[in-house]
């Protein structure tokens, strides 16, 4: 596994359950990123779970992505920059992870304009999640780009475009859910096959397979 070679979506609240992010703190210099996300975003207020676990993992030297869902281009601008100047201001975010991202072409001048404004909030990671690999303009938009969310059994047999192999593999991420625990370091080989420097494997599945640490 190389430095800094994952990236862990950690949907679960720190205060019902801190395993998974003591091990995360402990991880520090294997992440390329943690996703916080205390309600579907920064929440309406700031959660003090949340603030306590942010400070401990910045300290342990881990990168911090604010959750911020995009519904795929339909969200309006104001609302997902709302999100995370909230993120910036409560937990002290690295970047952004915008969530549900277009995959269309038609679609890039608006994502080029809310990474423009993300970077100049002070955002130093912009990450873009359609979860598919989407027009290749994408690409020169992020600084990584997941172009692959699903379940393991998908992720066997998921191709990959041409187009990828124009970037560095530090430029993408594979995310895989529903991982069987043996099967884990194999991820992260096929995703270096694949030209993506970046993954995470967990073992979960259903509505939210991300409560769990890879």
């Amino acid at each position: 596994m190389t430095e800094r070679s994952l990236l862990v979506p950690l949907y679960v609240h720190p205060g019902a359950e801190p395993g998974p992010w003591e091990r995360l703190v402990r991880a520090a210099p294997a992440l390329r990123g943690v996703v916080l996300n205390a309600a579907d975003g920064p929440g309406p207020r700031p959660d003090p779970s949340f603030r306590a676990v942010a400070a401990r993992l910045r300290a342990a030297g881990a990168p911090l992505l604010g959750y911020v869902d995009t519904a795929y281009g339909r969200r309006p601008l104001r609302d997902a920059v709302a999100d995370l100047r909230r993120h910036r201001r409560w937990y002290g975010v690295d970047g952004v992870f915008y969530d549900r991202a277009a995959a269309e072409a038609e679609l890039l001048p608006r994502y080029r304009r809310l990474a423009l404004v993300s970077r100049t909030l002070g955002a130093r990671t912009v990450v873009l999640n359609p979860g598919t690999h989407p027009d290749p303009g994408y690409a020169e938009v992020a600084d990584l780009l997941v172009t692959f969310e699903g379940p393991w059994e998908a992720y066997r047999s998921a191709g990959i475009p041409a187009w990828t192999s124009d970037h560095l593999p530090t430029r993408f991420c594979h995310l895989v859910y529903g991982v069987p625990q043996e099967r884990a370091g194999l991820v992260a080989r096929t995703a270096g096959r694949r030209g993506a420097a970046v993954h995470c494997a967990v073992p979960g599945n259903g509505e939210n397979p991300w409560r769990t640490a890879p």
